[in-house]
């Protein structure tokens, strides 16, 4: 999760100026709080609420693939970027579902 915050920080760096409190801001903040959301589920006690943050972690990392498809789609990403990106997110994305199915 700290690879993919961090890559999608490096990707959006290159973006066009008019999109920095657009597109880069929003999927900064998508990127990044699917490790916060992680890691403070993960500090919680009670499954339910554990469960909770993993669902919005997973909600996240949706919403910053999308951002990247749009991305790649107005020409602010090139594929070998955008596929980088996308693998890493599947991997996360996988890791997480298996974690929320787990948790009664």
């Amino acid at each position: 999760m700290d690879e993919y915050a961090h890559l999608v920080y490096s990707l959006t760096r290159n973006f066009p100026r008019e999109e920095l409190y657009g597109i880069v801001s929003q999927l900064r903040r998508s990127a990044l709080s699917v490790a916060l959301n992680y890691i403070e589920g993960y500090a919680r006690v009670k499954d339910k609420v554990h469960k909770n943050f993993l669902e919005i972690s997973y909600g996240s990392l949706k919403e910053s693939k999308y951002l990247l498809h749009f991305s790649l789609v107005e020409k602010y990403l090139i594929k070998s970027d955008y596929d980088k990106a996308i693998k890493l997110a599947e991997e996360i994305g996988a890791m997480l579902w298996g974690i929320i199915r787990k948790i009664k």
